[in-house]
């Protein structure tokens, strides 16, 4: 004999079952979502070929993660710090760089099986040169990620609390926007974008440097934005017309880099004297500027390599225009260490992706 199940009264069905409904419809559909991303990064993992769509279905699931535990983390820290109030002290501050430096681990721990991305540092240390003064890290810029491999690397192996210029942009992502807005950082916005009487971005960079302690590193990108062949030859036509005829010769013998805007670096240098500069050369992410590219790339199989060359306070030249020429001298080491260092295909199996340190 069948069961018979009593009809509640209106009141349970409207005020416990209804809600009931809505809350696991809330629950059910995320946990859903999240499943098929678990799947997604298992058979991409499992399966041989480059399955391209379920490698994405993954990274994105999970960045969409890594962001929202950012944020509900930083709002624990907003809201303990008397909601603000003292976001900006000290240990504050140590806690989120800590955060940036454990959710860049953990997503450079999914790329790397995922994407099957190498990362190999080994030739940049740091800490051998420059223990104990600030450090001026300029970098070659190419594809969206060399910001990020860098700055966890500053964070996670160098134990650095990394000020940052980056292009105003970035705010778009919720968590970057919150977390770079509590830690020194400059946002630069093009000069045609730029609001009326807002520094430029040598001033800001200088403010910055001044502030620089022991522990810190500044990060700049004096190329501005990723290398292309429009843009090289954009810059070298702009160095011409500004009657910088030397130094439009010497950019166009370096095919790999774009001229570099000297304003930053050299009012870095200027207002922490006491600094040393750290000139950084990476490959392996040229062909992934645009999200086209990430996407003709996946499984991107690539090892990205960095290397280091440090130049010591009283190895800088006194002199503006000597200053330029020394950068100049500078890229032309980092274009001919490309040359030498083309990207190659990691040769990893399925899985394989690492990074060594």
């Amino acid at each position: 004999m069948s069961r018979y199940w009593r009809l509640p009264p209106v009141w349970v069905r409207r005020c416990v079952l209804a809600p009931l409904v809505v809350a696991l419809a809330f629950v059910w559909l995320p946990m859903t979502a999240w499943l098929v991303v678990v799947v997604a990064g298992v058979v991409a993992w499992a399966l041989p070929g480059r399955v391209r769509i379920l490698r994405v279905v993954f990274m994105a699931g999970l960045y969409l993660l890594w962001d929202a535990v950012a944020l509900v983390w930083m709002l624990g820290l907003w809201v303990i710090s008397g909601f603000g109030w003292k976001v900006r002290e000290p240990w504050f501050q140590r806690q989120h760089y800590a955060l940036a430096g454990t959710m860049l681990r953990s997503l450079f721990q999914a790329a790397r099986w995922t994407l099957r991305l190498e990362i190999d540092t080994r030739e940049w240390d740091i800490d051998a040169v420059a223990q104990g003064r600030p450090l001026i890290v300029v970098s070659r810029h190419a594809g969206p990620g060399d910001s990020f491999i860098i700055v966890e690397s500053l964070i996670n192996r160098f134990k650095r609390e990394p000020a940052i210029v980056l292009k105003d942009t970035l705010q778009w992502d919720p968590a970057v926007d919150v977390l770079l807005n509590r830690v020194p950082t400059r946002f630069v916005a093009p000069r045609r974008s730029r609001k009326a009487g807002a520094p430029g971005g040598a001033v800001s960079i200088a403010a910055m440097a001044r502030d620089l302690q022991p522990e810190d590193a500044l990060l700049i990108f004096p190329e501005g934005a990723n290398a292309t062949p429009g843009r090289r030859a954009k810059r070298i036509a702009e160095l011409r017309a500004g009657g910088r005829e030397a130094l439009a010769d010497r950019a166009e013998s370096m095919p790999h880099v774009m001229p570099p805007h000297p304003g930053g670096v050299l009012a870095a240098i200027e207002a922490c004297p006491d600094a040393a500069v750290m000139v950084v050369a990476h490959t392996g992410l040229e062909r992934l500027s645009t999200v086209r590219d990430v996407w003709r790339e996946l499984p991107v199989d690539k090892r990205i390599r960095l290397q280091g060359w440090t130049a010591m306070p009283d190895e800088i030249p006194a002199g503006r225009a000597e200053r330029e020429a020394w950068l100049y001298d500078w890229w032309e080491t980092v274009d001919a260490w490309i040359d030498t260092h083309q990207p190659e295909v990691s040769g990893l199996g399925r899985g394989g992706g690492r990074i060594r340190r």
